[in-house]
């Protein structure tokens, strides 16, 4: 009898230890795409929150993200909600984060997530944060045709006004 009880104890550590694992493993993946963006003109960097090994979005739980960029891009809305969400299902959220780049170059925007995991058994809050890439091109030089052509136009415009008095 006592072996059966010493036994039994035993084997309550490591039952609690398997729920421990579970609730351990990894919950979640963050996905961001390379972005890239002309100077002046309006783009969007996506951060997503893919669940993983039975874990999912909490649906009711409060999602935000707050965003900084380098200098050169302006965040409009450096502060995003569970309203703002550009797809939301109990997988998946994601936010398209809007920007306009002022210069050309490599940018960095910092985006700090807050979110609710959850699996069957436990829920559990998480923060992470991502840096997205973003190349900003060169702006286009003006075509080297155009310039000759308003030149011999205005050679041409020249000579008239001579001709006149």
């Amino acid at each position: 009898m006592k072996r059966l009880l010493i036994l039994s104890f035993a084997l309550v550590p490591l039952a609690g230890a398997a729920r421990s694992a579970r609730a351990e493993e990894v919950s979640h993946e963050i996905q961001k795409a390379p972005t890239s963006a002309a100077p002046g003109v309006p783009g969007k960097a996506a951060v997503t929150v893919q669940g993983k090994n039975g874990w999912h979005v909490n649906e009711n739980a409060p999602i935000t993200l707050s965003a900084k960029a380098d200098p050169g891009v302006d965040l409009p809305r450096p502060k995003l909600a569970r309203a703002d969400l550009a797809k939301s299902t109990k997988e998946t959220a994601r936010f398209e984060i809007p920007f306009t780049a002022s210069e050309s170059g490599k940018k960095t925007i910092t985006a700090e997530a807050r979110f609710v995991m959850c699996q069957e058994q436990a829920c559990k809050p998480v923060k992470e944060t991502v840096a997205l890439e973003i190349d900003v091109a060169q702006p286009a030089a003006a075509a080297p045709s155009s310039v000759k052509g308003s030149g011999k136009t205005s050679s041409k415009t020249s000579k008239s006004k001579t001709a006149t008095p």
